[in-house]
């Protein structure tokens, strides 16, 4: 197995180049492909009878050039904090276009929204509803869809299946209550109540997931036309599109799967005997998984007395969690001049000071040493959105990189960073 210098570029640009002039670890983004992968969303996800619409999960990444490039390409935005929401606004975002999601979203964030004039505000719950209604000003008519929880479980890891019964997310509906709620969100003048949101988790593979999860949301809206009269104008069905991470995963083809979607609405919508709602998407980490990666340097390699081989890289679960969260697995390949013919078997570790402090549990590669450069493969949603300075480690830089011009669109922290908000000690 070798790696040569001439395939050692990121985008046309060396990977020595970017760890000199940024820093290791290192959070690099091709940007051809993350607009490419807009495009994809926007030119797919159309039907000549449903109306549709495509919305950018900032969760999964967002920066206030994110929000800027998102904008660029077309797509609306959904924020789930007030952090997200300032960071939106920042980045020029039209806030027309804005779609406030997140449950238990406070006072404070909730009036954040409203002197915002955020487009859609997505209540979670009847609890929300009810600070909603307290402090929204008798002279607007606020954009609202409920949340609601269809309980289907979706075959992926349990912490993000997010509609199983048991769910902190949205109201249920098998529960009488979630039908008397929209009838009372509907009733009151200052809410324009435009229709549902669910959302079944991420990283789905199996696509039946989705067509199972459209028709539920379309029975509810034929039971809620019946029992309330209450016009349903709009369902948006989340996101979860499952993305490669190795050659293990197959991905869901979205070419074939988003107008299917719409497709699969149509045909339910003309059983139910029902007007045709929009159809709102969010897509976040199928967006920006694969345009991401993550750059480290190696420092060393140790073989325990057991043969454990460890590869030691100057990150950690601090720029990398979703190992230690979710068991996620990763492929990497390793940066070098040297030509490499043998290699090894090895856990690829950090230097937080934690067992659990693995970023690839198992993975051949060829021979490393220090002075290496480790490229980890799909890192590109929920890494930096997840980052912490766990340790005082400061966080990596984050940078565009397209047809080879270098962006950083987030500096590299510094150790004053880090104590910028600490207080001192009276003595």
């Amino acid at each position: 197995m070798f790696y040569l210098k001439k395939a050692n570029t990121f985008q046309g640009v060396s990977f020595q180049e970017l760890a000199q002039q940024f820093g290791t670890p290192l959070y690099l983004y091709d940007e051809q492909m993350i607009r490419a992968q807009c495009q994809t969303f926007l030119s797919n996800f159309v039907h000549p009878f449903v109306r549709s619409e495509v919305i950018y999960a900032s969760k999964a990444f967002l920066t206030k050039a994110m929000a800027t490039l998102i904008h660029q390409e077309g797509l609306s935005l959904d924020v789930v904090s007030g952090g997200e929401l300032f960071t939106a606004v920042q980045g020029k975002f039209p806030v027309n276009r804005l779609y406030f999601h997140g449950n238990n979203k406070s006072r404070k964030e909730l009036l954040e929204a409203i002197e915002a004039h955020v487009g859609t505000i997505i209540i979670d719950s009847e609890a929300e509803f009810l600070l909603l209604q307290s402090i929204l000003p008798n002279n607007t008519n606020q954009r609202v869809m409920l949340r609601i929880n269809p309980g289907i479980e979706a075959h992926t890891h349990e912490y993000i299946q997010t509609t199983k019964n048991d769910s902190k997310f949205g109201e249920s509906i098998f529960a009488d209550s979630t039908m008397s709620l929209i009838s009372r969100i509907s009733k009151d003048s200052r809410f324009d109540f435009v229709g549902l949101h669910s959302h079944i988790g991420s990283q789905i593979f199996e696509e039946s997931s989705f067509y199972e999860h459209s028709r539920a949301v379309l029975r509810y809206v034929k039971a809620i036309t019946v029992q309330t009269k209450v016009v349903v104008k709009e369902i948006n069905l989340g996101g979860g599109f499952g993305v490669e991470y190795t050659s293990a995963d197959q991905g869901i083809d979205l070419i074939e799967v988003l107008p299917k979607m719409l497709d699969t609405i149509y045909q339910a919508a003309m059983d139910l005997e029902i007007a045709i709602p929009k159809v709102l998407i969010e897509p976040g980490r199928a967006i920006v998984a694969q345009a991401g990666s993550t750059l480290y340097e190696v420092g060393s390699t140790k073989q325990t007395v057991e043969g454990k081989n460890y590869l030691m890289v100057d990150g950690s679960m601090a720029d990398h969690i979703r190992t230690a969260l979710y068991q996620a697995i990763y492929d990497a390949v390793l940066i070098s001049d040297r030509e490499i013919s043998s290699s090894s078997v090895y856990t690829v570790a950090g230097k937080a000071c934690e067992s659990g402090d693995v970023l690839i549990r198992s993975i051949q590669l060829p021979q490393a040493q220090a002075g290496d450069y480790l490229l980890v493969k799909t890192t590109g949603a929920y890494h930096y959105s997840m980052a912490s300075n766990y340790n005082r480690l400061t966080k990596p830089a984050v940078v565009f990189v397209n047809n080879g011009v270098c962006r950083v669109v987030v500096k590299k922290e510094t150790y004053a960073d880090l104590i910028r908000l600490d207080v001192d000690m009276e003595e």
